[in-house]
């Protein structure tokens, strides 16, 4: 059975025009790291605070280690939650406000310094012991948030882009904070946040949502190779997936701008029944300008002229405008193509993906 069951959970706000969240199924295991993930106002925060006990659920059952929570009381459901505001007790010390929530629970003293001994050498704040929140950085007001809630012994973690408020270098290294304490306390946790990044390098599990609906839900790799809509295809991956309206007409696909390419007849075979007007889909890592994929994927090769270059260190990522779309290829360090110059390249046909124009449901 698994350890948290959400069945068909509703929200809806009063005198709104339609739900918040729309029938959210999952079923999340012991120990398990799982993201939510999804532009703003998708329903992702407003889930979890339902997990929590600081929504009421509208419709639907919540289940907690078996147990039905939708009217058990917050500090009843064995929940500890990190906020985004880290909201500390400004008054007190990095000790004091680890320890204040031991304290009102009536944990006995000589086990409240133990716990909080253990969860400031964990996270590396012996130095900022008797510091105050206004004398600590960012990293570190969060790593204070993170242990309030861990010395709580809670088997259950709920975190609310914890990590928004910090700077790009600060929030890898949190990053890698948040995933080695997940693995040291074997909690199960849950993570919101509208950085695929952060839910693509963390999480077990990724739940995708839009518009309070689930899009999918599945392992990191398996939703960047594997999207079933436009939507997931593009919100996960950076650069996005470059997108163009096309027309298949037996073998050939047809660009906007009068671009052609041939198919393989294994893909052309199962497009055959699809209408003709398409999306098509394709990584900016599976578009190649070396001359030995040319030859390889010679059926697929076009040309067009770079408008800008990101340097990127590792790899450089080259801008163009081809078939009516902007379009991004992800290169090698070593292409050391510039603005003006004109390039060949190549799709990987077995990475293209195809999408209705309709539904924007992904055919394969």
């Amino acid at each position: 059975m698994s350890y948290i069951e959400l069945k068909n959970i509703c929200k809806k706000y009063p005198n709104a025009d339609r739900n918040s969240v729309t029938n959210f199924n999952l079923e999340i295991n012991e120990k398990e790291f799982i993201a939510f993930v999804g532009p703003s106002g998708c329903g992702k925060s407003t889930t979890l605070r339902m997990i929590a006990g600081f929504e009421d659920i509208t419709d639907g059952e919540l289940y907690i280690d078996g147990k039905l929570m939708n009217q058990v009381l917050p500090r009843d459901r064995g929940i500890a939650m990190v906020f985004q505001n880290y909201a500390l007790y400004p008054h007190m010390t990095v000790e004091k406000n680890i320890s204040y929530g031991l304290k009102n629970m009536k944990v006995p003293a000589a086990e409240i310094e133990k716990k909080v001994d253990w969860a400031i050498d964990v996270l590396g704040l012996k130095e900022y012991r008797y510091r105050k929140p206004k004398n600590l950085s960012g990293g570190q007001r969060q790593r204070v948030a993170l242990g309030r809630a861990i010395v709580k012994d809670s088997k259950v973690f709920l975190m609310d882009e914890p990590l928004s408020n910090l700077d790009a270098k600060l929030r890898v290294s949190m990053r890698n904070e948040i995933s080695k304490l997940h693995r040291q306390l074997g909690s199960t946790t849950i993570y919101v946040t509208h950085d695929q990044v952060e839910a693509m390098t963390m999480a077990d599990r990724i739940v995708i949502m839009k518009d309070g609906i689930v899009q999918q839900a599945g392992k990191p790799m398996e939703l960047y190779e594997h999207p079933v809509n436009k939507f997931v295809a593009g919100f996960i991956g950076s650069p996005q997936m470059n997108f163009y309206n096309v027309k298949v007409i037996g073998n050939t696909v047809k660009f906007e701008g009068g671009a052609e390419m041939k198919l393989p007849e294994s893909i052309s075979e199962r497009l055959k029944d699809s209408g003709g007007e398409l999306i098509l889909g394709i990584r900016g890592e599976d578009i190649k300008l070396e001359s030995q994929n040319i030859e390889l994927y010679a059926d697929t090769k076009q040309s067009a002229s770079v408008e800008n270059t990101e340097v990127m260190g590792n790899e450089n990522n080259l801008y163009f405008n081809f078939g009516g779309a902007l379009t991004v290829a992800r290169v090698s360090k070593y292409e050391i193509s510039r603005p003006g110059d004109k390039i060949d390249f190549v799709f990987i046909p077995s990475k293209i993906h195809f999408f209705d124009k309709a539904t924007e449901k992904c055919l394969f």
